[in-house]
């Protein structure tokens, strides 16, 4: 009897343990018809929202930067240009980067009266030796710009690689893509960018 006992206890005290750590404000929270969850969602959701409202969107200005080349020449985006600009975020070991690159080296080529290529590593996340084997390879003529502590992937909210970046002569930004695009689908982005 005594055994039963202290397995009942056991059995209580780890039930009361699984309510209040799933119920995250007690077990008092499961009768406060829903008061709590509701305050909690509405801070995650203002959260959610803090967040997107400090991402560049388009029809915003670009925000403005500075960063070397594997050459160590100085390139900066910011304001109005001559040309409209493509930022390309990528690394080396990113295989949607390594399919889009041939791509983005003919549409560069293409484009290379109207529009400006950038292609930006995130080297915080990379190596240097296999950023130059990646430009090596694939045959990059743009200027690789190195972004080595991460500070211009987070001013565009970058989550993904490749992130492409549309800017236009303007130095307002017209399109954030996310991930690759068929070589078709970002020529015809790449178009309508020369005409903005």
């Amino acid at each position: 009897m005594r055994r039963h006992k202290w397995i009942l206890i056991g059995l209580i005290i780890l039930l009361g343990a699984v309510l209040y750590s799933n119920l995250g404000q007690g077990t008092l929270a499961l009768w406060g018809k829903g008061e709590q969850k509701e305050a909690a969602a509405e801070s995650s959701q203002s959260l959610t929202e803090l967040l997107a409202a400090q991402a560049p969107k388009p029809g915003t200005p670009s925000p403005s930067f500075s960063l070397e080349d594997l050459d160590g020449q100085v390139y900066t985006v910011g304001g109005k240009r001559d040309k409209a600009l493509l930022l390309n975020f990528w690394a080396s070991w990113c295989d949607p980067c390594k399919e889009e690159a041939s791509d983005l080296v003919a549409l560069a080529k293409k484009y290379s009266d109207s529009i400006d290529v950038y292609a930006v590593n995130v080297t915080l996340y990379d190596q240097l030796d296999n950023v130059k084997k990646f430009v090596q390879d694939y045959g990059y003529t743009f200027p690789v710009l190195l972004d080595k502590k991460e500070e211009v992937y987070r001013k565009f909210n970058g989550v993904a690689f490749p992130t492409n970046v549309l800017i236009g002569k303007d130095g307002v930004i017209q399109e954030v893509i996310v991930g690759s695009l068929s070589a078709k689908d970002l020529e015809a982005k790449m178009k309508k960018l020369t005409n903005s």
